[in-house]
């Protein structure tokens, strides 16, 4: 099957609604959650005239996992993990495509982290590997930011929260790509039009069906939880008036300037 992009807007009135990508000018609301169908309306929009949300609905988890990328641990000097190191992130950190960063007031190391999200399409529970991927509707992009003398503070007492959980912390979009082989995908970050991550997903050191068979040996995962999968190696600094552009193929670019805390 084809690759549909689909996403999460705002129209006029303050209506949400879910929609798929026609072309770049263009998108078709669908009559419903993706999660029960992609039923198109037959009603059309300018992308002009919708703002367009995080693809993740009230009530979803975002689970993120912790070191996986082999490169990204060795460059943190780290052991690979024998295990996947998993921890939820608060719903409030999650902002869409064009929205701000804000740098808080606390920051004093805010690094940026581009990663592929895995959107889960229906309810899994002790799914197998083999099978794993039947479960994803689709995949997204994410990032992960980090205030990292907070976060480190956390982990020596083994927790990990706050240093990535601050409001606007965890961007998610543009869309959710369907039908794409998350094994090999591109994934470059830039700060400012400069490079600064470029690696494949075939890096990854538990890969994403391997992800799913873990989880859902201990706990069921529902349609619309997002599972972030990890950065690649080259995390940096950021800055208010930075802007942060994260691409993948076959998803598109996740796009925030960062602002200072009012």
């Amino acid at each position: 099957m084809a690759t549909q992009r689909i996403v999460r807007c705002l129209e006029a009135g303050n209506s949400e609604r879910w929609a798929l990508i026609v072309d770049d000018d263009t998108i078709e609301l669908l009559t419903g959650s993706p999660f029960e169908g992609l039923q198109p309306s037959g009603e059309r929009r300018k992308v002009s005239d919708v703002k367009l949300l995080a693809p993740i609905e009230t009530g979803a988890r975002l689970i993120c996992v912790g070191l996986n990328y082999t490169k990204h641990a060795l460059e943190s000097n780290l052991p690979l993990p024998v295990q996947p190191m998993l921890f939820h992130m608060p719903s409030t950190a999650i902002v869409g495509t064009g929205d701000e960063i804000v740098y808080p007031h606390e920051g004093k190391v805010v690094q940026f982290e581009g990663e592929l999200g895995v959107v889960i399409g229906r309810r899994a529970r002790r799914v197998s590997a083999e099978d794993a991927l039947d479960y994803v509707l689709g995949y997204t992009i994410g990032n992960d930011v980090s205030e990292r003398v907070i976060q480190m503070a956390e982990m020596a007492n083994g927790a990990m929260l706050i240093g990535k959980g601050f409001d606007t912390f965890k961007p998610l979009g543009p869309c959710i790509a369907t039908e794409l082989d998350p094994t090999d995908l591109q994934l470059t970050t830039r700060v400012n039009g400069e490079v600064k991550q470029s690696e494949t997903t075939s890096d990854l050191i538990f890969p994403v069906a391997r992800l799913i068979e873990y989880m859902t040996a201990a706990m069921t995962l529902l349609p619309g939880d997002i599972i972030m999968t990890g950065t690649p190696s080259g995390v940096g600094d950021i800055h208010p008036g930075d802007e942060i552009a994260i691409t993948i193929d076959g998803i598109g670019e996740l796009k925030n300037g960062v602002v200072a805390e009012g």
